[in-house]
């Protein structure tokens, strides 16, 4: 019992329940475990608007699955993954996610697609006391967590996080190019309110006043209005709180207006679609990012093999979302081994805020938990789109 929390040790025995630290009172499900399996759920959009996220995220984490259980499971206990299609519904999320606890009896979800689908999600994951881990958006609500409220300690993300990659991608564009007028279009969701959030935060601190904030519709095509205000702003760097398609329509509307602009996006912007789909449309896009986007022609060792399994399996290359599916599954595999051959819940939420440390195949930065941050890092690359691919352009960058 902590000293801090129970200072008034002699107080009566209702009084005493409240000195409890927040682990006791946190309600973590047993569903899920059998002597042979340990059952995982995930939603992804497999047919709405960001789809292109979606299914390759799942196809990471079936890859991941598959290679898991051939080497064993964990612990002696194979991996089963049930996905649900959210269509990037908030609606449909809730009603995945209430079949995957009261019907499939899911251990944890993993990798969950989507700020706003999550989100309306998420209460009725901790209230089940299923564990919330590495979902596919890097929103704060995903990671950020009240003591007094114990059911919130079941959350965990390793992605970076929108507003402190905003921020930092931010402050190194405005620095290095000197630029004196930025503004921002972001989708008015969750997620856009995030990089919203993020390049307020940074404009604040380095005192500056954005020339123009625009926002559009989730799933929208049409950006014209907004870059021609954007324009008329006199904006000389646009930063895009967008996924996929955004980017480019964005930028293939501002070359129509023979508009020469400086274009940001927020890390999701950064997958290999975006220049593989926007060919000279996004040519010298710069994006805040993670960890480098491995390419068939530069890529060793253990990622080449991974990138030539992938493409063997599903008939396509691999891609950025690919690997996130991928890593969010092998996070939870080595948590779940680390919490022993007699895995229950709370072990297994101990063994993620235990501070051992998870390295992916990728390189990217390594992944940590601890019983007050469950968030695993803050570290922001920027990449640029040069020749058709993304390549590396500053590292290590912190706001």
């Amino acid at each position: 019992m902590s000293k801090s929390f129970c200072a008034f040790g002699l107080a009566v025995s209702a009084m005493a329940l409240t000195c409890l630290p927040a682990a006791a009172q946190t309600k973590v499900t047993n569903d899920g475990i059998s002597a042979s399996e340990i059952v995982i759920g995930t939603h992804q959009d497999l047919s709405g608007p960001i789809k292109g996220w979606g299914v390759p995220v799942s196809n990471g984490m079936k890859m991941a699955v598959e290679e898991i259980n051939a080497a064993g499971g964990v612990q002696g206990r194979k991996l089963r993954l049930v996905v649900e299609d959210s269509g990037y519904d908030p609606k449909k999320a809730v009603l995945a996610s209430q079949k995957l606890i009261e019907r499939d009896k899911i251990f944890a979800m993993v990798g969950a697609m989507g700020s706003p689908t999550v989100l309306a999600a998420q209460d009725i994951l901790l209230d089940a006391g299923v564990l919330q881990l590495f979902p596919l958006t890097a929103a704060e609500f995903t990671f950020k967590f009240d003591p007094a409220k114990p059911q919130e300690r079941l959350k965990f993300n390793n992605l970076l996080p929108y507003v402190e990659s905003t921020r930092a991608a931010l402050k190194y564009m405005m620095e290095w190019k000197k630029f004196q007028k930025p503004c921002i279009m972001h989708q008015d969701d969750e997620y856009g309110k995030n990089v919203l959030d993020g390049f307020n935060q940074q404009l604040t601190a380095m005192k500056v006043q954005p020339a123009s904030i625009t926002s559009y519709k989730r799933g929208a095509s049409d950006f014209s209005a907004q870059i021609a205000k954007m324009k008329s702003d006199g904006c000389d760097l646009v930063v895009l709180g967008a996924v996929l398609r955004e980017p480019i329509g964005a930028m293939g509307e501002a070359k129509k207006l023979g508009w020469d602009v400086t274009f940001l996006g927020a890390t999701p912007t950064n997958v290999m679609e975006v220049p593989a789909l926007g060919k000279d449309a996004v040519e010298g896009l710069y994006a805040a990012s993670q960890f480098e986007i491995p390419y068939d022609d530069n890529a060793k060792g253990k990622v080449k093999d991974w990138l030539a399994n992938y493409k063997k399996m599903f008939g396509t290359d691999a891609n950025t979302q690919a690997i996130i599916g991928y890593n969010a599954v092998t996070t939870f595999a080595f948590y779940a081994d680390k919490a022993g051959k007699d895995l229950t819940g709370q072990k297994m939420l101990d063994s993620l805020e235990s501070g051992e440390k998870f390295l992916d195949i990728f390189n990217s930065p390594p992944t940590r938990f601890s019983k007050t941050d469950h968030l695993a890092n803050t570290i922001t690359q920027v990449q640029q789109v040069k020749g058709g691919r993304w390549v590396l352009v500053k590292d290590n960058l912190m706001f």
